[in-house]
């Protein structure tokens, strides 16, 4: 009987082998042993860091591992086209967004290298090519996530096209307007006092915004699509009955083939998938959610990285204030 059990246990785990990817390792060259030990690694460092993922590596890991990625991909988009492909299987997280510690209003974290969502993948990627240490991408993080670098909940860059696509211009440049195709106006009124009095019970006197802003139908994108860059930002825009916003956000990559791809945090996890695979994807989503009022795929935005991105200096950051 054991004898059977064993050999039923042992033919179930090769099947199930069968249908996992076969993970390579991968071996340094030449020119990447010489880049690491100019930022004092040595091959026996560097080896298990190319074979790691991102979301697997503790804080001096990554320090380590960024320091030579400078070196190793000298030129900005490649470096984060790379980043982010290091990252694919990291398991995603909504909401996973935070200032704990440092503040109590949002118990999310200030950063997690396990977990991700959409809006923390692609901020933490832009912060670590950008970066050649630990230290340095964890201030990065905060000059990207916060209006002018201020830690604090009131001052974290909430809304999409309103906060974060506009305090990050030194970043990204909205060129949905300069591709070429046709564009669809949407409007929003942001109430920022509301918005954090409802969720964080943060009181704040905050005038309402009337915004508008612009989008490129989901079928008029295939036409512009071969003029996106790697590292580019894509904010998706959803919505229905003339109610749109940016649901969610991602990195343009190129593919082997030249076909412009997805890079992404959704759920379950961290992946990869061409614009019109994903426009596909969203298709039957929406249809299998036909007569429901949940908001539907409308199209995007697309933001160009800058090619030498100068980043502001940080403004000060204020002593919390006591209270009466």
């Amino acid at each position: 009987m054991r004898k059977t059990l064993s050999a039923l246990a042992t033919a179930l785990l090769v099947a199930a082998c069968a249908h996992q990817p076969m993970l390579l390792r991968v071996e340094p060259t030449a020119a990447q042993l010489d880049a690491a030990q100019r930022v004092g690694l040595d091959a026996a460092q560097l080896g298990p860091l190319l074979n790691k993922p991102l979301y697997l590596m503790q804080p001096a890991e990554l320090g380590r591992f960024l320091a030579w990625q400078q070196l190793d991909q000298p030129e900005l988009r490649r470096r984060i086209a790379a980043l982010a492909r290091k990252n694919i299987g990291q398991p995603y997280e909504l909401f996973l967004l935070g200032e704990f510690p440092y503040e109590t209003y949002d118990t999310q974290p200030l950063f997690s290298l396990a977990k991700s969502d959409c809006v923390v993948f692609a901020e933490h990627t832009y912060a670590m090519a950008l970066s050649a240490s630990w230290e340095e991408f964890f201030w990065m993080l905060q000059r990207i996530r916060y209006r002018d670098g201020v830690i604090g909940t009131a001052t974290r860059n909430h809304y999409t096209e309103a906060d974060w696509n506009i305090a990050n211009n030194w970043l990204v440049q909205d060129v949905t307007a300069a591709l070429g195709a046709p564009t669809l106006p949407y409007h929003q009124r942001i109430d920022r006092q509301a918005f954090l009095l409802k969720q964080f019970k943060i009181q704040r006197d905050i005038p309402v915004q009337p915004f508008d802003d612009v989008y490129i139908a989901k079928q008029d994108v295939a036409a512009i699509e071969a003029q996106l860059q790697d590292g580019d930002f894509v904010n998706v825009i959803s919505g229905r009955g003339g109610n749109y916003y940016a649901s969610h956000v991602g990195l343009i990559v190129t593919g082997a083939d030249g076909s412009r791809r997805l890079l992404h945090s959704a759920e379950p996890q961290v992946r990869e998938e061409t614009l019109q695979g994903f426009i596909a994807r969203m298709a039957e989503r929406d249809a299998g959610q036909a007569g429901q009022t949940k908001a539907a795929l409308a199209g995007f935005k697309f933001l160009r990285l800058n090619e030498s991105p100068q980043v502001p200096p940080m403004a000060p950051q204020p002593r919390p204030a006591r209270p009466f």
